[in-house]
């Protein structure tokens, strides 16, 4: 059976058949595509370039290509085909079709199988969630990490070898004023009950007391210290990172991620020299007011813009260690792709550096991974203004999940108070954490988006227990039925016949295509965008079509897309690493 891609480019094949047999030129082009539902499933729209390069009736040029298509019996056995507009071909699968697709794609395996081809081969470093060391995370974390975890999950499905790097900010100038007041204030209990919260309150207190004169100047020998690689520094600084990794690694636990390695801008400090001199060789940097700098002239945002990547201090900076980066993740790596996931604020920096390493690499003839910068906005509070606590500080993402999950076991015991305990908080940390996830990966990642706690724990719209509810309700039915009733469903169902079985049949035909433009555009709102429609198509579907009847072949295809609607919701919502849930 073929997988979506595979009719795609069949049906791309004969079009370009018909058109060489209908005296077309060289030039059409078919442009395969997903269509309209309400036309058909697949479209291709080459009728209207051609026609206007070619001064035609597009109307005209379509008509002469069905004429060729509806002669070919290979393609009218599965699929019926019609015009619309000024000129768009659709197909529109039959029923008998759809029904040996869904007798094919049986499971998460069969779906991944098909989409494995889009990126077999690559190697992709994703660079996400990079908080920095001694500091608790805040609400503004949570988009690089889960935006990061998705694509990662997205690449690996569709064939790429991922890397997942946390490039943590554990060097520089404030671990001086955190030296000081760990070496003079620490409360080892504290630090052992929570790391996170004693590192940041050392550094705050180092901050305060830095104001003071001779406190800064003992903080910038501590500093010196550290730079110089002084042993006890070095052991203090290693055992800060060690500390500040493990609480942060309790927050990815509780987010289901899981990095593959922790290079943070320490790992750099002894590569910029290489840095440094090939730029110079390559007449690719200059001096500038003391700095040592990269223009690009050609650009014009960047014409008086210098990506600076020596101070004029001569201590290197973001920049020399991004391309340090950059190069290591070239060699060491070997990798074809480049993912860094931040927010929208730091456009220009990473723009910038896309510029110098494409220079870099060819004056240096390296191979260039393809780079990506994954940009998102900010979340906002109800009054539209950037998320923060009562007291003014950014909302720790501890606190968040906490009081997510806290919410969330109150709903659960008012809809179902007859759960035991146990799985009450089990569904409800489920339930609390990726509804967090979900709201966010929900938005275009581009775009700023407004928290509220009504809409995120909502069961009604898309949100993540209105998905997890839609998957748990298809579970309840085949807990219900018995071992004999759910086999051989492929061989006892006919082909679908009412436009709700048939509407449902040809959204999950579309899940593979779905992940390709989000993998595409590394945007992972649009395969949330169609589990909501996935879910609305099935409560459509069971709302207009009893599924246990007596007629067998009725039964079994129903339950047929019963089944295959689970498993395009469980393997779509892993794919955003959100679970789900036996019942709610």
């Amino acid at each position: 059976m073929q997988d979506w891609f595979d009719v795609a480019k069949k049906i791309d094949s004969l079009v370009l058949e018909a058109a060489a047999s209908a005296g077309l030129e060289n030039s059409f082009s078919s442009e395969i595509r997903p269509a309209d539902p309400r036309f058909g499933d697949l479209q291709a729209n080459g009728a209207l370039p051609y026609a206007k390069r070619n001064k035609n009736n597009p109307r005209q040029i379509a008509q002469s290509l069905v004429e060729k298509l509806e002669a070919n019996p290979n393609l009218t056995e599965h699929a019926d085909i019609s015009i619309a507009g000024p000129g768009f071909i659709n197909f529109k699968f039959k029923p008998s079709f759809q029904l040996a697709w869904l007798s094919a794609f049986r499971d998460r395996e069969s779906f991944k199988s098909a989409a494995k081809a889009l990126h077999a081969g690559e190697k992709v470093v994703v660079d996400y969630g990079s908080p920095n060391t001694a500091k608790q995370m805040h609400v503004g974390h949570i988009r690089s990490i889960v935006i990061g975890e998705a694509i990662c999950r997205l690449l690996e499905f569709c064939g790429a070898e991922v890397v997942r790097d946390n490039h943590i900010g554990d060097w520089g100038t404030p671990y001086g004023k955190l030296f000081y007041a760990y070496k003079r204030h620490l409360d080892a209990k504290a630090l052992e009950r929570d790391p996170l919260e004693e590192l940041e309150r050392l550094y705050k207190l180092g901050s305060k007391l830095a104001d003071d004169a001779a406190v800064l100047e003992e903080c910038r020998q501590e500093l010196v210290d550290l730079q110089a690689g002084k042993p006890e520094s070095m052991a203090l600084w290693e055992t800060v990172n060690k500390l500040s990794i493990q609480g942060l690694e309790t927050i990815y636990k509780e987010l289901d991620v899981h990095y593959d390695c922790y290079l943070g801008e320490s790992f750099y400090r002894d590569k910029v020299e290489q840095v440094y001199q090939e730029l110079k060789d390559n007449g690719l940097s200059e001096e500038s007011k003391g700095a040592v700098v990269v223009f690009h002239p050609e650009h014009p945002r960047f014409k008086e813009q210098p990506f600076i990547i020596r101070k004029s201090d001569g201590a290197s900076n973001y920049a020399t260690t991004d391309l340090a980066t950059m190069l290591y993740r070239n060699e060491h790596f070997k990798a074809t792709s480049i993912v860094i996931v931040t927010d929208d604020r730091q456009k220009d920096h990473f723009e910038q550096l896309d510029l110098t390493t494409k220079k870099w690499f060819e004056k240096t003839r390296r191979q260039m991974p393809k780079f990506s910068h994954v940009m998102f906005g900010k979340i906002n509070g109800e009054d539209g203004k950037v998320i923060k606590s009562r007291s003014g500080d950014p909302i720790r993402l501890r606190q968040l999940i906490d009081e997510a999950v806290e919410r969330a076991a109150k709903i659960v015991r008012e809809k179902n108070a007859t759960l035991p305990e146990d799985e009450i908080k089990h569904i409800a940390e489920v339930i609390g954490v990726n509804a967090i996830k979900y709201a966010d990966l929900s938005q275009n990642r581009t775009s700023d988006y407004i928290f509220t706690w009504e809409k995120l724990l909502s069961f009604e719209g898309n949100t993540a227990p209105y998905l997890l509810y839609a998957a748990a309700r298809i579970q309840s039915i085949f807990r219900k039925l018995d071992t004999d009733q759910l086999a051989d469903l492929e061989s006892k169902a006919t082909p679908f016949e009412t436009p709700e079985e048939i509407a449902l049949a040809n959204k999950i035909i579309a899940f593979v295509g779905v992940l390709q433009s989000t993998i595409e555009q590394l945007r992972p709102h649009l395969l949330c965008t169609y589990l909501f429609e996935l879910a609305g198509a099935y409560s459509s579907f069971y709302s207009a079509n009893k599924v246990i009847v007596s007629e067998s072949d009725v039964q079994a295809r129903r339950l047929l897309l019963c089944q295959r609607t689970l498993v395009a919701l469980q393997s779509g919502l892993g794919l955003l690493g959100i679970p789900t849930l036996q019942r709610m």
